[in-house]
């Protein structure tokens, strides 16, 4: 099984990269939002709260280092692990806010109040801003990061022939044990 467990470096390019640009989005997104009145209070650029560090900030690099370790990996369980942390990243942006105020009772690690916009109501903005920043964006991150796993984790043809290859052949084993002749 170690002979398999090397794969083709592409087998994750497409999701890696789209986990990088979502965790970059995702961690960065509260910071700049309000440069296109969009985002979350305060309306400050890199203004520090304790909300954005713990709700976009920290599961941004998760799924950003998920996605590197995606897209530059050749070995699969790296790459699974690599989905794994994107997909715990993505998994925090969704329920990231109602865990910390629910479940740990932290009424102080909140995402802000919805920025208003004279361009929208104020219920779409805020159902758009939770889509972009967190519900829609974490679910994204999920898919892609699922993805990957899956991508990792079969066994394609093209994987035998390219470790048959690089000088392992499996005919090796079938020589060890020959197939019945049918006599």
């Amino acid at each position: 099984m170690d002979d398999v467990a090397s794969i083709p470096r592409s087998r994750g390019v497409v999701c890696g990269v789209l986990l990088i640009l979502l965790g970059v989005w995702g961690g960065l997104a509260p910071f700049v939002g309000h440069y296109l009145h969009f985002g979350f209070t305060p309306d400050d650029a890199w203004k520090y709260t304790t909300g954005r560090l713990y709700l976009s900030a920290i599961p941004g690099a998760a799924a950003l280092l998920g996605g590197l370790m995606v897209l530059i990996t050749r070995n699969r369980a790296f790459g699974i692990s690599g989905g794994i942390l994107g997909a715990l990243g993505g998994g925090w942006f969704i329920i990231g806010s109602g865990f910390v105020t629910a479940v740990l009772k932290n009424n102080s690690v909140t995402i802000g109040a919805p920025l208003q916009s004279a361009n929208m109501t104020a219920a779409l903005q805020t159902y758009l801003e939770n889509e972009a920043l967190f519900f829609g964006l974490g679910a994204l991150i999920l898919f892609f990061a699922a993805l990957a796993i899956g991508r990792f984790s079969m066994l394609a043809a093209k994987d035998v022939e390219a470790v048959e290859a690089d000088g392992y052949s499996y005919s090796r084993r079938a020589e060890q044990f020959p197939a019945p002749t049918g006599d």
